[in-house]
């Protein structure tokens, strides 16, 4: 049976080296030089923990959980952990098909994740005893009319040249897969790679194993600011940041702050200048159906309908043969004010059934409204940067679930001096973030 999650602490752990620490290794040149984790801990309260995540969703979960299984002391820190962009996902697996012109760096870091579910699935379910629903189903894309095979085609054309599993198929071959398909489609494509898992499940099951850890703890309170350490007149630019205060004006100190607060994350930067990590709420509606045995949908199916994407997921069905079927996505630049809007439940249910008529037939049960966390060029903000203590974990926008591993991984490679996986050091966590100032040079004479 788990533990409840507990405050209480053990003696710390040795720290791990930062990057540009490990043992052995000289520390790299340039820019990510600067980025590094405090190098001791004598100068942290006698009550600070080693990892503080600020944020609780799939992201900072599996970072505090990565955190929990190298042997450090971990606290959460979220009002309501899971119920933001995790709780309105899909969990679609899907580097092809959602591959896009300009944004082979998103599609390669997807494609690393999208490689890593199976053995990451594999260890959460042994440390936390929980099923996530990984399902090995591939995609398949329909077209509604003949302009929208046309784009469907020339996005076919874009994985081709980026070396990528997706085939044009028949009507005809698409209805073999699923014979719900509606009678006016008028092309289809098959991935077989892209797959998918329930977000919820998965977020259980990382709430699981950090429950089973007495090191790590889960505090649901909001993280007003980040702290930073106090210099010779104040904090400021240069000093690390040591923890968090949250809204109840407690302070939470930590060796290592992960900011993993999505679509909050940019403005929890502001006392942090030299940091910029811009991220604004893309809000997002998604439908939950009942779906009852005659439904035997089993694929994912994403759709183009006169230019509109749309996606159905279906579950694994329960013990009754009812299943869950997830439609999706909407998307506005608009706060979080978590309100479902007409609208957008009838152009979802519109384009859906479209496609798979069939739809018309289950119960809506559920109507989930969030944002995502967005990015100025759809790229998250994943990496150390040039304040010690703080390492940057949010931005995932649409593909927070699909990229948790290589999330975790890179967690592990900070954690442990290593070098950051090639698709993540791709991408600069820094590319925003205003030039570091040149260090003062001494007189010549």
């Amino acid at each position: 049976m788990s533990a409840a999650l507990s405050t209480d602490r053990p003696a710390a752990p040795a720290r791990p080296p930062g990057r540009g620490e490990s043992p052995g290794h000289a520390a790299p040149s340039g820019r990510a030089s600067e980025r590094s984790r405090p190098a001791s801990a004598d100068d942290e309260p006698e009550d600070a923990t080693d990892v503080l995540v600020v944020g609780g969703g799939v992201i900072g979960l599996t970072a505090a959980w990565r955190a929990s299984r190298a042997g450090l002391r971990v606290t959460v820190l979220d009002p309501s952990p899971g119920d933001g962009a995790t709780h309105a996902a899909a969990g679609m697996l899907a580097p092809v098909t959602e591959a896009d012109f300009g944004e082979e760096a998103a599609l390669r870091l997807g494609a690393d994740s999208a490689a890593r579910w199976p053995a990451f699935a594999a260890e959460l379910e042994a440390d936390s005893g929980l099923d996530v629903g990984l399902r090995a189903t591939g995609t398949l894309t329909l077209a509604y009319d003949g302009d929208d095979l046309t784009l469907g085609r020339r996005v076919r054309a874009l994985q081709e040249e980026w070396g990528l599993d997706s085939t044009e198929i028949s009507v005809a071959a698409a209805r073999e897969r699923e014979p719900l398909v509606g009678q006016r489609v008028a092309g289809a494509f098959w991935a077989p790679g892209d797959h998918q898992v329930d977000p919820r499940a998965v977020h259980r099951a990382l709430t699981s194993a950090l429950a089973r850890d007495p090191r790590a703890a889960v505090v649901r309170r909001r993280a007003g600011r980040l702290l930073r350490a106090a210099g010779p007149s104040a904090p400021g630019p240069g000093s690390p940041v040591t923890g968090a205060l949250d809204d109840a004006g407690v302070e939470h100190r930590a060796g290592t702050v992960v900011l993993a607060a999505g679509a909050d994350s940019g403005s929890l930067l502001a006392g942090v200048p030299e940091v910029r990590a811009p991220t604004r709420p893309v809000k997002g509606q998604t439908l939950r159906l009942d779906a009852p045995p005659w439904f035997t949908l089993d694929h994912v199916v994403r759709g183009i309908v006169q230019g509109r994407p749309v996606y159905v997921v279906p579950r694994t069905p329960g013990p009754d043969g009812h299943r869950e079927v997830v439609v999706g996505a909407t998307s506005e630049e608009h706060p979080d004010d978590r309100r479902a809007t007409a609208g957008g439940v009838f152009a979802l249910l519109r384009d859906a059934r479209a496609l798979l008529p069939g739809l018309d037939e289950l119960a809506l049960v559920e109507v989930t409204p969030r944002v995502r966390p967005g990015t100025p060029d759809n790229l998250p903000f994943l990496g150390p940067t040039t304040v010690p203590g703080l390492v940057l974990a949010t931005g995932h926008y649409r593909n927070g679930v699909l990229l948790a591993p290589v999330t975790g991984a890179a967690v592990d490679a900070l954690l442990a001096g290593a070098p950051l996986p090639p698709t993540v050091a791709a991408i600069d966590p820094m590319r925003f973030s205003p030039a570091p100032a040149p260090a003062p040079s001494s007189s010549s004479r």
